[in-house]
C-alpha cells in the first residue's frame, strides 16, 4: 500500500522510497510519501530547521499535531552526529532488520531516480532550501542513513529487550552459515553462541542424531560457548566429519535452536591423465575446446593459457564460455601459432591445476600467414574462406529455458559461429531489459541480471547476425524463490494474565509450509496448554501464566530452502527500572529536531511521562511529542528549550525516574564556500572555506578529495579558512569537500577543480582498407583532460633504413579519429598517433601492427645535388640520400655522371651506394655538368636534371687598377677592378689601411667587402696624415695576392696653418737646409766679389760732415757696401722657420773692443772681429751675432 498524506510524513521522503512500519496498523508501506500543507508558524520553523545531515533537512511540514505520533522523520533520531540511546541495533527485532535490508536494496535500485525526484519535485510557496542544502541534495545518502531508518523503526515498533540480570530463555546470538565449507588443512570450527539467564548449556546433533562430543578426542566445545572445534593436528581425515549439524542452547526456561549447518570439506581433485591428439580443423570452421574440469568444492575458476603460461587473447571471435570451454566462432590460420591449456584455480587450497594442452592443425587454402590481412575489410575472402550464416554453438537449437532463484544473479549466454564473426544483441519480449541491473559480458555474448526478482521472469532472446544473415535463440526464464520473511516472529514479553501472539509469515515460490516447534520439539508432541492456540502461522496466548515460558521455533520451507526463527515467551512481574545512565548531558544544535531517550523496562510495560525543570505538567503537544516507547521528541530546538528534563516510568508495581540535562548550541555554518575552478597545470589554486560556529565547541576543518581524506603534501597548504594548491597537476583534478565539524554537528561544501592537462594517448589503433598505396588508420581518442583536442599527428616507423626512428607522416583535425594514409612502395610501416591540445601533446599511442607495401622503381632522384672542390685539383659530388619512403625498393643505389661543361665530351659515370663521390685530377675551377640518378632492384628512376658544379678553387690574383684619389682634405676615394684570374668564386675583398705621419703610424683598420663592391671612401682622421692601402681578393681557399698604394701628399698651404707640425717633418728640415746652403753660397760669392773691389772711401767720408739722412754716422759707423750687396733689410729667417726682427744694423764698430775699430791707412779692416759683449749677451739673448755668416766670410777673406 502507499501511505496517504494523512500519515504526516515529512518531505524527507521526497528523496527516497522506503519500507516503513506504521505503529498504528503494523502494516508495511512503500511508495513516495508527500507532505500536507502547513501553517505559517510551522513554515517559519521549517525555514529555520537545520538537521546536521543537511540533505535530510525538512522543507515542508505537517501542521496537524494529532498526526505526529505517526511521524517518521530521520532528523528526529539524529542528535548532531550522535545517535540517541532511544534506538539501537540491539533493540532491533528480526522484522525491523529485514525491512531495513529491503529498504537498503530498494534505495540502491532507485538511486538513479533520486536526483530526478529532487530536481523535479515542486516547491511549495515559502518552502525553500538554504545554500548548503542545495549542495548536499545532489549527493548520495551516506550509509548511516539506512541505520537511521532502522532506529526510527525501532522507536516506533516498541521492541523491548529484557535486561540480562532478569531470568530469560536462551537466545542464539551467533552461528555458522548454513552451507559451511572448510579448508581440509585447517581445524574445523562450527560456531554456536547464545545468551540467557541462567546461562544456557549446549549440545549438538549430527545428521539429526545426538552427537556425543565426549567420545571423540578430536572434538571439543569452547568454554561458555557451543562452538565446536575439531582438531586434526594429531591426525584424522576431515572428510569423516562431513554432515548436517544443529546446535541446541538450553536453560530451565526453554531451548533455542541454530540453523541446520551443512559441513563440507573443500576439494581440489587432479585432472585425469589423458593424451590429446592434435585437433585438425578447416580454416573458417567453428571449434569448441572442452575443459571439463574435475568437480571441486567450491567450483574452481577456469581460465585458458598456453603451455608457456601466456594468456590466450580473447575477442568476439575467440572467447571462453561460462562452462569453461573455449569457443572459436571461426578458426583462422594464426590460431595455430600457440597451444591451448585449460587451467583451474581452487579457492581454498590456493592451487592451480593445468590440463594437457591442445594443439591445432589448421587446414587452409592460403598457407601464407600474412599479418597485413588480419584487418583487411575482406579478410576471409582474401584468404579463400567461404562466408557462412550464423549458427549457435551454445545453447543448441532455437529455444531453451532457465530457472533462477530470487535474489541471485541470472546469467544468460549465447555463443554463435559464422563467417564473418557474428555480433550478439539481447532483447526481452514485451519490455526492456532492466537497465539498472543488466550488464553485458564476454563481448556481448552473456547477459547478467543481478538480484533477480519475480518481475525479471519472462522470455529473453539473443540475436546473432553477420552480413550473411541472422538467427535468434529464445530463453524462457522462470524465477523461483526460497522462503523469505514477511513477518519474522519476535520475542514476546508478557505479565501474568496478559494476552499476546507470535506471528510467522513467509513467502516463496512455491509457497512455503510453516511448522511450529517448542523448545526444539514439534508443537504437536508438546504437552497441551489451554492458554495457547495455534492458528496456521500464528500462535495466540490468552491469560498467560508463569508456566507458559518457553522458546518457540518457526520453520518455513520449500524445495529451494528453509528459514528457522526462534522467539521466546517470557512471563515476568517486574517494577519499572531505568536502563540508561543517570543525569546525562545532552548537547544539541539550535533549530534541530531532536529526541531525548529514556530507555526503561518493566512488566507490565510501564507508562512514561516527561517534565521540564520540575514543572508539574506533562510535556506532550505543541513543540513536544512523546512516542510509545517513551522517547521525547522536541520538534525544533530553541534557546528556551535548554534545561533539565525528567522522565518517570510507572506501572502497577511502582515507578522509576531519570534526568537529562539539555544544552543548546549554535550551529556550524560555512558562510564562504569554495567555488568551482578551472586551472592550467602548474598554476596555483586557492579554495576558500570560512566557517562560523559556537565558540564553546572545538572546530575542526578537514578536506576530502573525491570523498576520500585529502593528503596534504608539500605542494599544499591548509589554513583555517582556505586550502592552497601550488603547481597544480592532473592528479589534483576532482571534487574537494570542506568539512567544518564540531563534536555536535558539521557543515560541508563541495567544489570541483578542473585541471587543463595534456590529452591522454590515443589507443586501439586499427588498420583497415588495406591497398597497395594507402591504408585507413582508425584510433580511439584518449581523454582530452578538459582541453579539447585540436590536432592528431600520425607518425610512422620503418625497419629497414632507420629502425626505431619515428617520422611525422601527416596531421589531422582533432574532430576525426580515422584517416586514409598515402603510402610509399616497399616500406614496412608501423604507425602511432599523438593527440595535441592547447596544453601540449600526449604520449604517443602504442604502435599499430606492421603493414608492408610492394616495391617499384624510384619515382624521384636525390635532391641537393652539388659539385664542389675540396682541393684545387678535385671535385666532390654530393647529394641528400633518399629515405625509406622514396627508395621504393631494395638495394637503393645512385648512378653518378659528369663531364666538363661546353666541351661535348662523353659522360663519365659510376655507381655509388653512399651519398658522395670525388672526381680527381681536375683543372682549377672548371665548370662540370653533373647528373645523379636513383636505381633499385625494380629499375631506374626518371632521367635526372643536370646540375652545374665546379672543380676546386685556388687563391685569386691581385685586384687590377687599384686607384687612390684625394678630392679634398676630408676623404680619400678608392677604386679597383676584379682580378684577372679569380681561380674560383670570389667571396669578397679585404682592405687593410693605416695612417702615417713621417715615422709615426696609426692603428691598422681592416674592411671586408662583398665580391660585387669595387669602390670605397675613407674619411680622414686629420688633414695632414697620409694613408697606405693594401687590397686583396678572397675565394674559399683564402686571400690572394695583395696590391699596395699610398694616398698623395697634401698641398703646401696646408703647412702655413700647421707650422709647428710641419717643422718636425723630415722633408721640411731637408728643404730648409737646402735653402740655407744656397743663401750661404750666395753670401760667400758676394763677399768674395766685394773683397776684390776698391778701398773703402774712409778719408772721403771722414771729411764730409754727417747728414741727417744717415743716422749711423752719428755713432761712428760707416757704410762699407754698395746698394747691390746690402744684406736683407729688417728681418732674417732662422733655420727653425721662425722670423726674428733685427735690433740694429750691422756696423763694424759693433765688433771692436772698447768701442773703437782698428783700420789700416787705406781704411781697410785690420785686426779680427770681436764679439760684441753687450747687455743682450749677458742676458743670453739668442740673437747674438757671434755666429753671423758675415764674420765667417770675412775670416775666410
Amino acid at each position: 500500500m502507499s501511505l496517504s498524506s494523512s500519515t504526516g510524513v515529512t518531505s524527507v521522503c521526497y528523496f527516497h522510497r522506503l519500507a516503513l512500519v506504521l505503529p498504528s496498523t503494523g502494516e508495511v508501506g512503500e511508495g513516495p510519501i508527500s507532505s500536507n500543507s502547513f501553517s505559517t508558524e510551522r513554515r517559519s520553523q521549517c525555514l529555520l530547521s537545520s538537521c546536521p545531515p543537511l540533505w535530510l533537512q525538512q522543507c515542508c511540514c505537517d501542521d496537524k499535531d494529532t498526526s505526529w505520533p505517526k511521524l517518521i522523520d530521520l532528523c528526529a533520531i539524529w542528535d548532531p552526529g550522535v545517535f540517541l540511546h532511544a534506538a539501537g541495533w540491539k533493540r532491533a527485532s528480526g522484522t525491523a532488520r529485514r525491512r531495513l535490508n529491503e529498504a537498503e536494496t530498494l534505495s540502491s535500485v532507485r538511486e538513479a531516480q533520486v536526483e530526478r525526484l529532487e530536481a523535479a519535485r515542486p516547491r511549495r510557496p515559502g518552502c525553500r532550501e538554504r545554500g548548503p542544502v542545495l549542495r548536499m541534495a545532489r549527493q548520495q545518502p551516506p550509509p548511516w542513513v539506512h541505520t537511521a531508518i532502522l532506529l526510527c523503526l525501532l522507536s516506533l515498533t516498541g521492541a523491548i529487550e529484557i535486561p540480562m540480570d532478569l531470568s530469560q530463555p536462551p537466545t542464539i546470538t551467533k552461528q555458522s552459515v548454513k552451507d559451511h565449507i572448510v579448508d581440509p588443512r585447517d581445524n574445523i570450527l562450527i560456531e554456536c553462541e547464545a545468551k540467557g539467564n541462567p546461562a544456557p548449556s549446549f549440545h549438538w546433533t549430527r545428521n539429526s542424531r545426538f552427537f556425543n562430543i565426549a567420545k571423540d578426542p578430536r572434538v571439543s566445545m569452547r568454554r561458555r560457548s557451543g562452538t565446536l572445534v575439531i582438531d586434526f593436528r594429531s591426525g584424522g581425515r576431515p572428510e569423516e566429519y562431513e554432515g548436517e549439524y544443529q546446535c541446541f542452547a538450553r536453560n530451565k526456561f526453554g531451548t533455542a535452536l541454530s540453523n541446520r549447518i551443512r559441513l563440507q570439506v573443500s576439494k581440489s581433485p587432479l585432472w585425469p591423465k589423458e593424451n590429446l591428439d592434435p585437433v585438425v580443423v578447416q580454416e573458417g570452421a567453428p571449434l569448441t575446446l572442452q575443459c571439463n574440469p574435475p568437480p571441486g568444492l567450491p567450483s574452481p575458476v577456469i581460465f585458458w593459457m598456453s603451455s608457456s603460461m601466456e594468456p590466450i587473447t580473447q575477442d568476439k571471435r575467440v572467447s571462453q564460455g561460462h562452462n569453461g570451454d573455449l569457443y572459436f566462432s571461426n578458426v583462422m590460420l594464426q590460431d595455430m601459432q600457440t597451444d591451448y591449456s585449460c587451467n583451474a584455480r581452487f579457492h581454498f587450497t590456493h592451487t592451480i591445476q593445468q590440463k594437457n594442452a591442445f594443439t591445432l592443425k589448421v587446414l587452409t587454402n592460403n598457407p601464407y600467414n600474412d599479418s597485413s590481412l588480419r584487418n583487411h575489410p575482406d579478410m576471409y575472402s582474401a584468404r579463400g574462406v567461404a562466408e557462412r550464416t550464423p549458427s549457435f554453438m551454445y545453447p543448441q537449437g532455437t529455444a531453451s529455458s532457465q530457472m533462477v532463484l530470487r535474489g541471485m544473479d541470472l546469467l544468460l549466454e549465447c555463443i554463435a559461429s559464422g563467417v564473418p564473426t557474428p555480433d550478439i544483441a539481447w532483447y526481452k519480449k514485451g519490455g526492456d531489459l532492466p537497465s539498472d541491473k543488466a550488464k553485458f559480458e564476454n563481448f556481448n555474448k552473456a547477459l547478467r541480471i543481478t538480484n533477480v526478482s519475480e518481475e525479471d521472469s519472462g522470455e529473453y532472446f539473443c540475436l546473432a547476425s553477420n552480413k550473411m544473415g541472422s538467427i535468434r535463440h529464445t530463453i524462457s526464464v522462470r524465477v523461483k524463490a526460497a522462503p523469505y520473511w514477511l513477518d519474522e516472529p519476535k520475542n514476546l514479553i508478557l505479565a501474568p494474565g496478559e494476552d499476546g501472539r507470535l506471528v510467522c509469515r513467509a513467502n516463496g515460490n512455491p509457497k512455503p509450509t510453516v511448522q511450529w516447534m517448542v523448545n526444539g520439539e514439534p508443537l504437536q508432541s508438546a504437552p497441551p496448554n489451554p492458554n495457547r492456540e495455534v492458528a496456521g502461522d500464528t500462535i495466540i496466548f490468552r491469560d498467560t501464566q508463569i508456566s507458559s515460558r518457553a522458546v518457540y521455533q518457526c520453520n518455513t520451507s520449500n524445495e529451494h530452502g528453509y528459514l528457522l526463527a526462534n522467539a521466546f515467551v517470557s512471563v515476568l512481574d517486574v517494577p519499572p527500572r531505568m536502563l540508561s545512565p543517570r543525569n546525562q548531558l545532552i548537547r544539541v544544535i539550535l533549530y534541530n529536531r531532536t529526541r531525548l531517550d529514556c530507555p526503561f523496562f518493566g512488566s507490565p510495560i510501564p507508562t512514561l511521562r516527561w517534565f521540564k525543570n520540575g514543572q508539574g505538567s506533562n510535556l506532550d503537544g505543541g513543540n513536544y511529542h512523546v512516542y510509545e516507547n517513551g522517547s521525547l521528541e522536541i520538534k525544533m530546538i530553541r534557546k528556551e528549550d535548554q534545561g533539565i528534563y525528567t522522565c518517570v516510568a510507572t506501572n502497577i508495581l511502582g515507578k522509576a525516574e531519570n534526568q537529562v540535562r539539555l544544552e543548546v548550541k549554535d550551529p556550524t555554518r560555512i558562510y564562504r564556500m569554495p567555488e568551482d575552478q578551472v586551472a592550467k597545470r602548474g598554476t596555483t589554486v586557492q579554495l576558500e572555506c570560512r566557517v562560523k560556529h559556537d565558540p564553546s565547541l572545538k572546530l575542526t576543518v578537514s578536506w576530502l578529495k573525491d570523498d576520500e581524506p585529502l593528503y596534504i603534501g608539500n605542494r599544499m597548504k591548509k589554513e583555517d579558512d582556505s586550502l592552497t594548491i601550488f603547481g597544480v597537476a592532473e592528479r589534483d583534478q576532482g571534487s574537494y569537500t570542506c568539512i567544518a565539524s564540531t563534536e555536535l554537528d558539521q557543515d560541508l561544501a563541495k567544489a570541483h577543480l578542473t585541471v587543463l592537462g595534456r590529452p591522454d594517448r590515443p589507443r586501439d589503433l586499427e588498420l583497415t582498407d588495406l591497398a597497395e598505396r594507402s591504408v585507413r588508420l582508425t584510433w580511439i581518442p584518449g581523454d582530452d583532460n578538459n582541453s579539447p583536442i585540436t590536432d592528431y599527428v600520425v607518425q610512422f616507423e620503418e625497419d629497414q633504413f632507420q629502425p626505431g626512428v619515428w617520422h611525422d607522416h601527416s596531421k589531422f583535425p582533432g574532430s576525426v579519429n580515422s584517416a586514409v594514409l598515402q603510402l610509399s612502395p616497399y616500406v614496412n610501416y608501423q604507425f602511432r598517433v599523438i593527440a595535441v591540445n592547447e596544453v601540449g601533446s600526449s604520449h604517443p599511442s602504442l604502435p599499430s601492427e606492421r603493414y608492408r607495401t610492394s616495391g617499384a622503381p624510384p619515382e624521384s632522384n636525390p635532391a641537393d645535388v652539388k659539385g664542389e672542390g675540396t682541393r684545387k685539383n678535385n671535385m666532390e659530388i654530393t647529394w641528400t640520400p633518399m629515405n625509406a619512403t622514396s627508395a621504393f625498393g631494395p638495394n637503393l643505389r645512385y648512378i653518378v655522371k659528369w663531364r666538363r661543361r661546353e666541351t661535348r665530351e662523353t659522360w663519365n659515370n659510376v655507381t655509388v651506394w653512399g651519398s658522395r663521390y670525388v672526381v680527381g685530377q681536375t683543372p682549377v675551377y672548371v665548370p662540370y655538368e653533373i647528373r645523379v640518378q636513383a636505381e633499385n632492384d625494380f629499375g631506374k628512376g626518371p632521367e635526372p636534371d643536370t646540375v652545374i658544379g665546379y672543380s676546386g678553387e685556388d687563391l685569386p690574383s691581385a685586384p687590377r687598377r687599384f686607384r687612390v684619389r684625394q678630392p679634398n682634405l676630408e676623404t680619400i676615394n678608392l677604386e679597383w677592378d676584379h682580378p684577372e684570374h679569380p681561380n674560383g668564386i670570389l667571396i669578397g675583398y679585404t682592405l687593410k689601411y693605416v695612417a702615417f705621419n713621417g715615422t709615426k703610424l696609426g692603428k691598422q683598420i681592416v674592411e671586408n667587402f662583398s665580391p660585387n663592391q669595387t669602390k670605397f671612401t675613407v674619411r680622414r682622421a686629420d688633414p695632414v696624415s697620409r694613408y697606405r692601402f693594401t687590397l686583396s681578393a678572397r675565394t674559399q681557399v683564402g686571400s690572394g695576392e695583395a696590391v699596395t698604394e699610398e694616398s698623395p701628399a697634401p698641398p703646401n698651404e696646408a703647412y702655413t696653418n700647421n707650422q709647428a707640425d710641419i717643422a718636425t717633418q723630415g722633408w721640411f728640415i731637408g728643404l730648409m737646409c737646402a735653402i740655407a746652403l744656397l743663401v750661404l753660397i750666395l753670401l760667400i760669392v758676394c763677399f768674395i766679389k766685394r773683397s776684390r773691389g776698391g778701398k773703402y772711401p774712409v778719408r772721403e767720408k771722414k771729411d764730409v760732415p754727417l747728414g741727417p739722412e744717415d743716422p749711423k754716422e752719428e755713432d761712428g759707423s760707416f757704410d762699407y757696401s754698395d746698394e747691390d750687396n746690402k744684406p736683407l733689410q729688417g728681418s732674417q729667417t732662422s733655420l727653425d722657420g721662425t722670423i726674428k726682427q733685427q735690433e740694429s744694423d750691422d756696423s763694424l764698430v759693433d765688433y771692436g773692443e772698447g768701442g773703437e775699430g782698428q783700420f789700416n791707412e787705406d781704411g781697410s779692416f785690420i785686426g779680427q772681429y770681436t764679439v760684441k759683449k753687450d747687455k743682450e749677451e749677458t742676458e743670453g739673448n739668442e740673437s747674438s751675432e757671434a755666429t753671423s755668416p758675415v764674420n765667417a766670410i770675412y775670416s775666410l777673406a
